[in-house]
């Protein structure tokens, strides 16, 4: 994937879109800074590995930008990295499971919320009645999320699965 600057074919005007696109409304709904948005749309697009060299100049960036920003594209479960055999050179590619890894990322960054809203409610004991119902539905909350999450999860990736065998089958 190139998303050349100038000219080009109406295939990279619709890839620069989605890029665009990706760093607005895929960066902000995941905290993401637009750069994490932009980087996940190219790796998406990208058919490749892409080297830290390749992905700065698809992004028009600085390196530190970029390191960065994939730290928080493999952190948030979409990414991976890897050295390709015979490379000394790390490479970052989309991985063919990042909806789960991204939902993995949510379950776990949630289920931490739950601990921290359990720890606060056990704690709560002098707390005041409204100060203790409004942490126990906190609590309340986080199980219930944690528990909903999970359950998605589990059903996303046998879907997914699912898909992939279909997929492989029918190539043959």
């Amino acid at each position: 994937m190139s998303l050349p600057t100038e000219g080009g074919s109406d295939e990279h005007d619709d890839e620069r879109s989605l890029v665009e696109d990706f760093g607005v409304h895929i960066g902000r709904t995941m905290g993401w800074p637009p750069m994490a948005g932009r980087a996940a749309g190219v790796l998406m697009l990208s058919e490749t590995p892409l080297t830290l060299t390749q992905l700065q100049q698809a992004l028009n960036a600085s390196k530190g930008s970029v390191s960065e920003t994939t730290r928080t594209l493999i952190t948030s479960g979409t990414v991976e990295r890897f050295k390709e055999a015979g490379s000394r050179q790390f490479v970052y590619r989309w991985r063919d499971d990042a909806w789960i890894g991204c939902l993995q990322h949510q379950l776990d960054q949630t289920t931490r919320l739950l601990a921290m809203a359990e720890n606060n409610y056990d704690r709560g004991e002098t707390f005041s009645p409204t100060q203790q119902e409004r942490l126990k539905q906190m609590r309340d909350y986080y199980r219930f999320i944690v528990r909903r999450l999970d359950d998605l999860l589990t059903e996303y990736t046998a879907q997914w699965q699912q898909d992939r065998t279909d997929r492989a089958e029918a190539r043959g």
